[in-house]
């Protein structure tokens, strides 16, 4: 299964590397859906995902807790676990790509990010 949207990052990506040396990002997602509730939230799917290869390495670093981004996931499945009180079950995905969202740390129309294609150290502005 495929699917794309905003989330929101639950924690800061981890960056590791396989035996292979093959780099591989750890996310943990947050995705709202459906009504708001009585509380005025909306709820909340939590993905575990994983973002492989040199778009790992080339975005860890902006992948921070609480930025927004836009995911394109693939293999979104259902995993069981065996937990500390019994079974339990997650969801899982791997991107396949990402649109970076603006930095909450930039002002309205400056993502904060290197332009693509701009020579390394300029940054967009």
């Amino acid at each position: 299964m495929k699917m794309m949207g905003l989330a929101r990052l639950g924690r800061d990506a981890e960056l590791r590397f396989t035996p292979a040396g093959d780099a591989v990002c750890n996310l943990s997602l947050a995705v709202a859906y459906g009504k708001k509730g009585n509380d005025g939230n909306r709820p909340t799917q939590w993905i575990d995902a994983s973002l492989w290869g040199s778009q790992a390495q080339a975005l860890a670093q902006f992948l921070t807790k609480g930025s927004v981004h836009c995911f394109y996931l693939s293999d979104v499945h259902i995993e069981s676990f065996q937990g500390q009180n019994g079974p339990g079950y997650k969801m899982a995905a791997r991107v396949d790509s990402v649109e970076l969202g603006p930095r909450v740390d930039q002002p309205i129309g400056n993502t904060g990010y290197p332009q693509q294609g701009a020579p390394q150290g300029q940054r967009q502005g």
